[in-house]
């Protein structure tokens, strides 16, 4: 069976598609505008410890922190005992990459 030029511009369509949508996964998740400003400010912080305070000094939003969390951005670094439910966390490899910069070399950063 001869295929259409209809055929080949459907594959060809249904090829593109695929492309773009391997592309897009591979590209994952980007953190939201709040999240990239929260983790923007372990860039410049020793070990990539991220900030309990934005920069107007309200606490950072709980909701924020733990969803940078949950997608492996950060982790939890330490403990506070004078403010336990406060999460004290750093930039993982896999957060510096979400903010397009190169993550330090790991056994410098693990203090």
């Amino acid at each position: 069976m001869a295929k259409t030029s209809e055929h080949v511009d459907a594959g060809r369509e249904s090829v593109r598609a695929t492309s773009e949508l391997s592309v897009h996964n591979t590209a994952g998740i980007r953190p939201t505008e709040a999240q990239h400003r929260y983790l923007a400010r372990g860039l410049a912080q020793a070990g990539g410890k991220l900030p309990l305070f934005d920069k107007d000094g309200r606490e950072v939003p709980k909701r924020t922190v733990e969803s940078c969390l949950a997608h492996g951005w950060a982790e939890r670094w330490s403990h506070n005992p004078v403010k336990p439910e406060w999460l004290v966390c750093r930039l993982t490899a896999a957060g510096y990459l979400a903010l397009g910069a190169q993550p330090p070399n790991t056994a410098e950063s693990r203090d």
